[in-house]
């Protein structure tokens, strides 16, 4: 992947540790964290794992710290989604991921090309959930390190997308909802085709900035730690307001999916980053269309053609 590190975090809680988030569930991932658990953090058990969403770099090995005896702890979404879809191996793309391709106007050859591949399963990365868990909700405080803190749930990236703000002093744990510097994926897929990530990261974002102050020192889920959480916040809503203006600009003719990156993107899209591309974009399309700046209509290859209202 284009982004080669998720950042994870040991909490000390006395007699044990709390680990939140944890990575893909690699070999190379699992040796590092034997390197871990038998040094740095040797001598006191993992009591519990905390995901703050259902994406396979933050809850791919909440599986094998269960098997080793931690409690899991996450939102609901985040474990039905993962459970489910680590439950859901599919050896070719099924018909509805192949028409979805079609309509959102994915370039022939790499259609072709992915047609006849095994796709992407969670089970390749993500070992196997407990059947039980402990929920995470909006408002909930939960202790952490000696510390209290407040969950606020976020939405657009992941749902129910956990974060939590400290009560005691300035931290914010914030995952992937509070980046710096990137800003997260919104992706839109075959399993809910209509669906408007771009209004949900908005509202959430906006939802943010009331909580947000100054002085907060930021751990997110990628990048490094930042302060100025307002300020970043704007550049997060920014960021997608802007992309969206150009990509009306962009469609004042009609337009698929696949001839709508650059607008958005400002580079040319690799084929490694062509699925994830694709997704965003036809999340920045669904938006538009349906706040009424774009109209849609099915060309005859099968795909939409999107142009701006």
């Amino acid at each position: 992947m284009a982004l080669d590190h998720v950042n994870v975090f040991a909490i000390d809680e006395g007699d044990s540790w709390t680990i939140l988030d944890t990575g893909f569930d690699t070999r190379k991932s699992r040796a590092i964290w034997e390197a871990i658990l038998s040094g740095p953090l040797r001598g006191k058990p993992v009591g519990r794992v905390i995901v703050t969403h259902y994406h396979p770099d933050h809850i791919g090995l909440a599986g094998w710290f269960v098997a080793r005896g931690a409690a899991l702890a996450t939102t609901r979404t985040s474990w039905i989604l993962a459970r489910m879809l680590t439950l859901d191996v599919q050896p070719a793309p099924t018909e509805e991921t192949l028409a979805f391709y079609r309509r959102s106007g994915m370039d022939p050859a790499l259609y072709e090309q992915r047609k006849t591949e095994r796709p992407f399963n969670f089970a390749d990365c993500v070992h196997s959930l407990p059947a039980g868990y402990d929920r995470i909700v909006e408002g909930q405080e939960i202790s952490l390190g000696g510390r209290r803190w407040i969950t606020r749930i976020g939405h657009g990236h992941a749902p129910e997308h956990a974060t939590f703000w400290s009560l005691e002093d300035n931290l914010v744990i914030g995952g992937d909802q509070l980046l710096p510097s990137i800003s997260p994926n919104l992706g839109v897929y075959a399993n809910e085709p209509e669906a408007d990530p771009v209004a949900e990261w908005l509202d959430s974002c906006h939802r943010f900035t009331g909580f947000a102050t100054e002085e907060h020192f930021v751990l997110g889920g990628h990048k490094l730690p930042f302060i100025g959480l307002p300020t970043r916040l704007r550049q997060l809503i920014e960021n997608h307001v802007g992309a969206l203006g150009r990509l009306v600009d962009h469609l004042q003719t009609p337009k698929r999916g696949g001839e709508c990156f650059l607008p958005l993107f400002k580079r040319e899209i690799g084929a490694g980053e062509y699925g994830m591309a694709l997704a965003e974009t036809i999340a920045h399309l669904n938006h538009l269309h349906q706040t009424g700046r774009a109209r849609r209509f099915l060309g005859e290859d099968g795909a939409y053609l999107w142009q701006a209202v």
